[in-house]
């Protein structure tokens, strides 16, 4: 027989960067950071309990999931603690045990590993997690009502909660821009720290983790959709762009939930319609909607979008002879 030599093919990727998912999750929890940590010292001990165990049990139901799957474990990639993380920074520090226990299980376990795991998953973890318990147990994710009954001294109030209930004006009066800004407002464990969610977004975005197209365009939908209603709402009703921008959910959706891989556009185009489009339903959300933060909510229906967003590619380059 002949000793021919066989051809060896392997399929893509062809040419690697070297960058991994372990090095994507420790750079995104890094950044993270530069809020959680204005969180902790804001609510203090009871914060560091809830964040701990969100990342914990995260991990926890990776693993259980990957020996009842008979797949190779998992949890040393990060990705699991970064969802644990991310649930973590939207809830608020008094959260119970058992609530936490359920939302990491079902961010893991129905919002990731039920798909095929990283990289099938169609909706953001997180916000799966989050939506489900927020719709099933509400009262839990009261800010007011939640930080007030474990602390009566706590005098921080909801931003977004006193624009529902007491109309644009009184709330921009209560509130300086600036003081939200810097976190100087009731809120997730790690979604009011303004200063720190912008410092570690550019950071993620210098460092490749994510793209600035997302963020940029999710930020002008905010603006734009709320200076319209500003502008042609009746005096008094509605609140300003920048109003919008430094309270609730939207800094931390901007930079970290509307980019996650797995749920959201590779394709320039889809990126930017995909972030304006989550930025305008947020403000319709809050203000023609019945909840009030409408990030995660348009992020999840921006979600749905994605495969039909990301089949608008460019042209193919070159003439038909």
């Amino acid at each position: 027989m002949f000793n021919q030599k066989r051809l060896i093919v392997s399929h893509a990727p062809f040419w690697h960067d070297g960058s991994s998912v372990s090095q994507r999750s420790f750079n995104i929890i890094v950044a993270a950071m530069l809020a959680v940590i204005p969180g902790i010292f804001q609510y203090g001990i009871p914060a560091v309990a809830v964040v701990s165990f969100s990342i914990a049990t995260a991990m926890i139901w990776e693993l259980i999931i990957n020996r009842m799957t008979k797949r190779p474990a998992s949890i040393g990639d990060g990705n699991a603690a970064v969802i644990g993380l991310m649930f973590a920074m939207l809830i608020p520090a008094t959260t119970p045990w058992w609530v936490v226990l359920a939302g990491t299980f079902v961010s893991v376990v129905i919002g990731k590993q039920i798909f095929g795991g990283l990289g099938g998953n169609p909706f953001n973890p997180a916000l799966i997690g989050f939506a489900i318990l927020r719709v099933s147990w509400g009262d839990f994710f009261d800010f007011n009502e939640a930080l007030v009954a474990y602390d009566p001294n706590f005098s921080m109030v909801y931003p977004l909660s006193a624009l529902k209930f007491f109309g644009a004006d009184e709330a921009v009066k209560t509130f300086s821009a600036c003081d939200m800004f810097i976190g100087r407002e009731a809120g997730g464990i790690g979604a009011t720290c303004g200063i720190g969610l912008v410092i570690g977004g550019v950071y993620l975005i210098f460092r490749g983790v994510i793209r600035w197209e997302i963020p940029l365009s999710f930020i002008g939908g905010v603006f734009f959709t709320a200076l319209l209603f500003k502008f042609f709402g009746s005096p008094g009703e509605y609140a300003g762009p920048v109003f919008h921008l430094v309270t609730g959910y939207t800094l931390i959706g901007a930079f970290y939930l509307a980019t996650e891989d797995s749920s959201s556009p590779v394709n320039f185009i889809p990126m930017l319609i995909y972030g304006a489009g989550a930025g305008v339903l947020t403000i319709l959300i809050r203000n023609i909607g019945a909840y009030i933060d409408g990030v995660v909510f348009a992020i999840l229906l921006m979600n749905i979008m994605n495969p039909l967003l990301d089949k608008i590619r460019p042209k193919a380059s070159g003439k038909v002879k």
